[in-house]
């Protein structure tokens, strides 16, 4: 896929507005627990400073439902950015359109950065609404989109904001297109995917999409369960989706028929109740009785994934395979993605995760920065995977 860059666009002089995601996490005290989606954005950012553009950072944070709340107001990230982008300053902008916002951006010098109010603040932002999308063209010149992770909302400043201004992918967005298409469209086969999680209704056409591409599959969390209860097999007290059982039956024969080796848990962790510290010991299916509860994959299937691992050239990995949150139930996404790390520190897996809670769970075992590539986005990640064109891509192709 080729889409329009900025790498050759001269924006000497010009407000570049920039599409970023800032929707940072937050601790207990109110401060920014994690800048590594701040991070992302810095050699777009850079790139641009560098270049004398004037640049204008959009984002979101949070969900204010397109009124002002003031708990939400961006402000509050300026002194990271200064600091990621080794900016002297940042311009706080009180609003993302109108005169105001457009007058502070041009008497911007060539290469400062301002910083621009919650684009959610307004209704118009989440309804792609033409009017509000003119006003965010309106105070720039050229449009560069960097958040891959709202790349599937058809929203104003992600879709419609690009019928009026030339547009362009950043770095960070270009980055996590070429990793994506190099783990699922133009990947080195052997093929892995890990997919974990509670429910198989919110990752069916993922699966259905997944088994038609990859030698392996290996599936955990809460949605084997399902799988296993299609397969009329003893799961206890444990959690599953009774409507999901005969889709679950659908993907396993369409497995059979694309030569797709699925592994499911062949033994489990498991405990009468989820807490910490509460008894766990680990069982073969058959020992299950119907107060247990299955919370991880055991031993047995840690060593059936991690082979896979090792057999395979290229893996994809969203979710975790156990209730990570809560030790020991983390032990078997700790152990598969240590091993997924060590091979490709080796040199023989690609490996690409994302969505959800994976990128905490790898922060977790410790693997993160051993994978190829770690996405942080959530709903536009499973999208791709599923196979749908994501609407803040389509309009950026060239």
């Amino acid at each position: 896929m080729k889409l329009k860059t900025i790498e050759d666009v001269d924006v000497s002089g010009k407000v570049v507005l920039v599409r970023c995601d800032f929707n940072v996490p937050i601790n207990d005290e109110g401060e920014i627990s994690d800048i590594s989606r701040i991070e992302r954005h810095a050699p777009t950012i850079i790139t641009l400073v560098n270049k004398g553009a004037k640049v204008a950072l959009l984002s979101h944070f949070g969900r204010p439902a397109g009124k002002v709340d003031e708990d939400l107001s961006l402000g509050f990230i300026s002194e990271s950015l200064t600091e990621v982008f080794k900016a002297p300053e940042i311009v706080i902008i009180p609003d993302c359109i109108g005169n105001v916002a457009k007058q502070v951006l041009n008497d911007m010098t060539d290469g400062q950065i301002g910083l621009l109010e919650n684009v959610r603040f307004y209704e118009g932002e989440e309804n792609n609404d033409s009017d509000f999308s003119k006003s965010l063209a309106d105070i720039a010149d050229i449009y560069v989109n960097d958040a891959f992770s709202v790349c599937h909302r058809e929203h104003a400043s992600v879709h419609g904001i690009t019928n009026y201004l030339p547009s362009y992918a950043g770095f960070a967005l270009q980055l996590e297109i070429e990793m994506l298409e190099k783990s699922l469209r133009n990947s080195e086969p052997p093929m892995m995917a890990i997919i974990g999680g509670s429910k198989v209704s919110t990752k069916l056409k993922l699966l259905g999409n997944l088994v038609k591409k990859m030698k392996f599959l290996a599936i955990g969390g809460g949605m084997a369960n399902t799988f296993l209860a299609a397969q009329g097999k003893n799961i206890g007290a444990s959690f599953y989706e009774k409507n999901m059982i005969e889709e679950a039956k659908i993907i396993l024969e369409k497995a059979k028929s694309t030569n797709c080796d699925i592994i499911l848990p062949i033994d489990a962790v498991v405990a009468n109740k989820l807490e910490f510290n509460v008894e766990s010991f680990t069982v073969n299916l058959n020992d299950i009785v119907k107060e247990n509860m299955i919370l991880d994959v055991g031993e047995k299937t840690v060593d059936l994934i991690s082979n896979a691992i090792i057999n395979s050239k290229t893996l994809l990995w969203n979710g975790p395979l156990g209730v990570f949150e809560i030790p020991p139930f983390d032990q078997s996404t700790t152990s598969c993605a240590l091993t997924a790390a060590m091979m490709t520190r080796a040199g023989g897996l690609l490996s690409v995760a994302g969505g959800g809670d994976t990128v905490a769970a790898l922060n977790n075992a410790g693997a993160a920065g051993g994978f190829s590539y770690v996405s942080v986005a959530g709903g536009a990640f499973l999208e791709w995977i599923e196979g749908k064109t994501l609407p803040g891509i389509a309009v950026l192709i060239d």
